[in-house]
């Protein structure tokens, strides 16, 4: 018999923003994860596989493309296209295939909002998001759920338009935001600032952050990949998802610490340390500075539950 394939669409229904959450915060209080990536990338497109075995939950595998020209193509298509395989941890079989953009999405803005409830401030009002795509449109509603106290999310873009176009959209769907014309002026006044583009080089000022501020960095995932300048990580409590992932293959951490501009002690500690309380912010006026780096062991925690409430009838643990 075939596997089941869980669509976004099949997903949708059984699953709210603190579910996935909690989901990833229980995993981190299981044995750590063993993990690998391969990255294939000749050009500016690439296809990405990451595997990963976690204690009790079994096997998984992620290999997804990532083509970021693809929604200006006529018709427009997903810049990441791509599937999960979730292995059973006892008999090797598989328990299902899920649509890789519908993990992603969901596994993605939950990673960053995990790490923000460990280090941004409890008094946070306003979020700021950087990019307005994809990752942008499930960031602001994850953030929404799990700070129920954000006052004001604000929009900025490389062109404008299409922060004013995802701020009336967000709008409608009963998620208020705004567009704003200026990052540096918008750095002013943000509590949060979560970057979600696909920058090479870096977009974020350090000079422009006020004390306080946690920084969520999500967009860059490749090792020539930046969105951070020298300043937001000097100036910054570096944290990251996975240290096995994050810290040592993906620019963003990896070429400045290749520089010397920050060294890897810099880095205190990922989701594993947060959730056993050995790291953390040190004071409210700090600057925190999370890198989202993604992984499949994160994947592998979402899929099962989205495996234990789509087909088992299963409750969150």
């Amino acid at each position: 018999m075939a596997p089941p394939f869980l669509t976004a669409e099949t997903i949708a229904p059984h699953l709210t923003w603190p579910d996935v959450v909690a989901a990833l915060d229980a995993g981190h209080g299981r044995a750590r994860a063993q993990l690998d990536d391969l990255l294939l990338q000749p050009g500016r497109d690439g296809l990405l596989n990451r595997a990963a075995h976690v204690p009790g939950l079994g096997f998984g595998m992620k290999t997804v493309t990532v083509f970021p020209d693809n929604p200006g193509r006529t018709p427009p298509l997903p810049s990441v296209q791509g599937v999960f395989v979730l292995f059973d941890g006892d008999t090797g079989a598989v328990r299902a295939l899920v649509d890789g953009g519908a993990i992603t999405g969901w596994k993605t803005a939950a990673d960053s909002v995990l790490g923000a409830r460990h280090l941004a401030r409890p008094d946070s009002r306003e979020l700021l998001v950087v990019g307005a795509g994809a990752v942008a449109r499930n960031l602001i509603p994850a953030y929404r759920a799990l700070f129920p106290d954000l006052e004001r999310v604000r929009i900025v873009s490389r062109s404008g338009t299409s922060a004013a176009n995802l701020a009336a959209a967000m709008t409608e769907a009963g998620h208020p935001a705004e567009a704003a014309s200026d990052l540096e002026s918008a750095l002013a006044t943000a509590d949060i600032v979560a970057t979600a583009t696909f920058a090479r080089t870096p977009i974020l000022a350090g000079r422009a952050l006020r004390p306080g501020t946690h920084v969520d960095l999500v967009g860059a995932f490749a090792p020539d990949m930046r969105e951070a300048d020298d300043a937001v990580l000097q100036r910054g409590e570096i944290f990251v998802d996975s240290l096995a992932s994050a810290r040592d293959h993906i620019g963003e951490l990896r070429m400045p610490i290749e520089t010397g501009v920050i060294a890897e002690a810099d880095v205190h500690g990922d989701l594993y340390d947060l959730h056993a309380g050995r790291a953390g912010r040190s004071g409210p006026e700090a600057v925190t500075v999370y890198k989202n780096g993604g992984g499949a062991h994160l994947d592998l925690m979402v899929a099962d539950l989205m495996v234990r409430r789509c087909l088992d009838g299963g409750e969150a643990e």
